[in-house]
């Protein structure tokens, strides 16, 4: 067995069509260890227009069990005003 474990994706592909569903834009750790906190820049594809929706923001987080990660937590970021409420909430809590 591996020492190594393969990165998480939130990337999905419809299992049926083969066609790609949640498209991963970018992503970043934000700590690392057993339990692994990571956060995903993605589109997700309109199931009635065919076309990827704006950018949603994943935050995950990771348990490193028997060889892989499980998801044991998670939290999606709708679109830009939800995302801009948290990063003022953040600056004031935080004085930055």
């Amino acid at each position: 067995m591996s020492a190594e474990f393969e990165e998480p994706t939130v990337e999905m592909t419809d299992p049926d069509t083969g066609e790609q569903v949640i498209k991963e834009l970018d992503k970043a750790i934000l700590s690392k260890g057993a339990w692994q906190t990571m956060m995903f820049l993605c589109q997700e594809r309109n199931t009635k227009t065919g076309e990827f929706d704006e950018p949603k923001v994943y935050i995950r987080r990771y348990q490193k069990v028997a060889g892989a990660f499980k998801v044991r937590s998670k939290f999606n970021i709708s679109g830009k005003a939800q995302a801009e409420a948290i990063i003022e909430n953040l600056k004031k809590w935080y004085n930055i």
